[in-house]
């Protein structure tokens, strides 16, 4: 018997639970990020292809999380009772048809932006998909998955204004500290994936799976200065940069002794990495 069917069918608000909406507008913050790295203050010139690009993120990022919830609909019974699907607000059918609406629009609206927009679309669709159906519980390739799906919100945003070189030690930095974050998260949730998923603590062990996010958070810190030392931003930028490497290296240190206070730290220095890349777009 399908679970989440009972009840009554809720307004907008149960929807916009379902979509998880401060995660599209996050995403599409996301995407005006990457455009202003590549135009600065002339982004005034490129409204549109910004805009557009704005209103795909929030429709993937909202019909991924839709997805998300049509599939786990079981699991979150018992993890996550609350949301709609299996407090019966929303019915499961109405989710994946919510899911597959959001992206086909979004696909569509992709295609009107530029070609390159419709590429990163489309690849960024088939990981999605692949990570729901497969590799969610894949270890590190799940892992990765994350990883292209949160850097790419930047990829995004800066091939809607036309240009991926300025943008793509951001996106760098972006994957590799999401990838080590990732990592960071296995660790800490290892016991209560038991028997739900194949992490990649659980296959390499945990020593070895913070090894590995220590390599990816150094590799993060290495290439995230190339915007200052190819002269594409200035001081400034480096100052606050430098900030977010050096919590980048505590968070690769916190991480043997707590990987729940590692993991949120991680998060904090992302904030702070992307604020170093829009001060860095504002002093050019």
């Amino acid at each position: 018997m399908e679970h989440g069917t009972g009840g009554s069918e809720a307004g907008p608000a149960s929807y916009l639970g379902l979509i998880r909406y401060r995660d599209c507008i996050m995403s599409a913050v996301a995407v005006f990020l990457g455009a202003f790295v590549v135009t600065g203050r002339s982004i005034t010139g490129h409204l549109i292809a910004v805009t557009a690009g704005m209103a795909v993120v929030f429709l993937f990022t909202g019909a991924g999380n839709s997805l998300n919830d049509y599939i786990d609909a079981d699991i979150d019974r018992v993890a996550h009772p609350e949301r709609p699907i299996p407090s019966g607000t929303i019915k499961r059918e109405n989710a994946r048809l919510l899911s597959f609406t959001f992206f086909t629009i979004s696909i569509l609206l992709s295609a009107l932006i530029n070609v390159y927009a419709l590429a990163v679309a489309l690849v960024s669709l088939a990981i999605m998909v692949s990570y729901e159906y497969r590799l969610k519980n894949s270890g590190l390739s799940g892992n990765a998955a994350i990883a292209w799906l949160t850097a790419s919100l930047f990829l995004f945003g800066a091939v809607a204004v036309g240009s991926i070189l300025p943008v793509w030690a951001f996106f760098a930095t972006s994957f590799l500290a999401t990838l080590g974050r990732e990592v960071i998260k296995d660790v800490e949730d290892m016991d209560a994936d038991k028997g739900i998923r194949k992490t990649l603590p659980m296959v390499l062990g945990t020593r070895k799976s913070m090894g590995l996010s220590t390599v990816s958070l150094a590799g993060a810190v290495a290439v995230s200065p190339f915007p200052f030392i190819f002269h594409q931003f200035g001081y400034m930028f480096l100052a606050v940069v430098i900030v977010a490497d050096a919590v980048f290296a505590y968070t690769a240190y916190v991480q043997w002794k707590s990987a729940p206070r590692a993991q949120r730290i991680a998060k904090a220095a992302m904030y702070v990495a992307m604020l170093a890349f829009l001060v860095g777009a504002l002093e050019v």
